[in-house]
């Protein structure tokens, strides 16, 4: 991805932001220390949540409310930033997007792939952007990684190893699927990256180790088939002490000239077959642009300025939850998942589900799902 330069002759885009709890308070930081946004408003279920955040930030003149419609009477709103739980951002997307504004939404876009197609079929039928923030795309050391991945030709198979030893207390011990819906989501929407292809299938298996200090699913081993024969492994556990990896991962990208390596956090490395070496060069050149949130935050505002498709356009980033929900299933059921039947029978939960007829209509005009979604995005 690229980003336009600096737009310091445009005035700041003006967010409301929806959600102002842990997460929430990275975004209030993020939107604060852009020269490109302004936060003019914040909802949260608890105004005193809110206010305390504000507080902690030390801001001031931020209209606070309980809901997107209370705080765009008092605010002239450009666009929302949907900082809430996954079982509210449907809710909220739709009701600001119905509402003529734009909306930057962290991941996952929705909890379930019908409300994510609901979620895309809503972004057209109100003629507004809907982006997911797939924070891990935003790093320098990745986009070097990917701005070489020509030298390396087709490219055969792509693997990611995590291993990280959280002991987060709360929610995430107790929850089912807990790496793969809570952080695998990461891993796979990179590969997606990286690839610029999208997947045909996923066979998966979950397991969680006697020692685990998890309830369910600590670690799994997923296998996808993607459109172009690539194949993308994925190997990870969250009860995994020792020779940690980085929260990115380790990636070995492997291609018919050649290997890369990345850490996750440091340059990638290339080596090359001799022939290959003769002809191509490694190491391209990137131009630094502002990781994780702040990157989705510079990214939503340079779409919105100047109508480029961002990466994490709702339509594009569909099938990187598609793999999560996939390899739930394969786990569950012990088979291979074929996506695209997975897409059919979310679409039509979506129709059966969606109450404003605009959305509806835009749903049954859909050939198929994957007619309108995808492309490595």
């Amino acid at each position: 991805m690229s980003l336009s330069p600096e737009h310091s002759n445009h005035p700041p885009v003006r967010i409301v932001q929806v959600g102002a709890g842990g997460m929430g308070r990275q975004w209030i930081s993020a939107i604060d220390q852009s020269d490109e946004t302004q936060l003019v408003g914040l909802v949260d279920l608890d105004i005193n949540v809110a206010q305390a955040a504000l507080a902690e930030a030390e801001l001031t003149g931020v209209h606070v409310g309980l809901s997107v419609e209370e705080v765009l009477q008092s605010t002239d709103a450009d666009a929302v930033v949907n900082v809430t739980i996954p079982e509210a951002h449907h809710a909220v997307n739709v009701d600001a997007l119905f509402r003529g504004l734009p909306v930057l939404c962290e991941k996952p876009i929705a909890p379930t792939l019908s409300q994510a197609l609901s979620l895309a079929a809503a972004a057209e039928a109100s003629g507004q952007l809907l982006m997911t923030s797939q924070s891990r795309r935003y790093f320098n050391h990745l986009s070097a990684l990917k701005a070489g991945l020509p030298t390396l030709g087709d490219l055969g198979v792509i693997t990611t190893e995590f291993f990280k030893a959280p002991h987060f207390g709360g929610f995430r011990e107790d929850m089912r699927h807990v790496l793969l819906v809570d952080m695998a989501i990461h891993a796979f929407d990179v590969a997606r990256f990286l690839l610029e292809d999208d997947p045909v299938s996923v066979y998966c298996e979950e397991f969680n180790p006697k020692w685990s200090w998890y309830a369910h699913g600590a670690a799994a081993n997923a296998l996808f088939e993607f459109e172009g024969g690539a194949r993308y492994s994925y190997s990870g556990s969250w009860c995994s002490d020792g020779h940690e990896t980085s929260w990115n991962g380790h990636w070995r990208i492997n291609g018919e000239h050649g290997t890369a390596l990345w850490d996750g956090e440091n340059q990638p490395s290339f080596e090359l077959t001799a022939d290959a070496m003769n002809t191509a060069t490694t190491g391209a050149e990137v131009a630094p642009m502002p990781e994780e949130i702040h990157g989705s935050l510079a990214e939503f505002v340079d779409a919105l300025r100047t109508g480029a498709v961002p990466s994490g356009e709702v339509h594009s980033n569909i099938l990187t939850l598609a793999m999560v929900e996939a390899s739930v299933r394969s786990a569950e059921t012990g088979q291979r998942v074929a996506i695209d039947e997975m897409l059919e029978e979310a679409s039509a939960v979506a129709v059966k589900n969606e109450t404003l007829q605009a959305v509806a209509e835009a749903l049954k005009a859909w050939p198929h799902p994957r007619t309108v979604l995808g492309q490595g995005g």
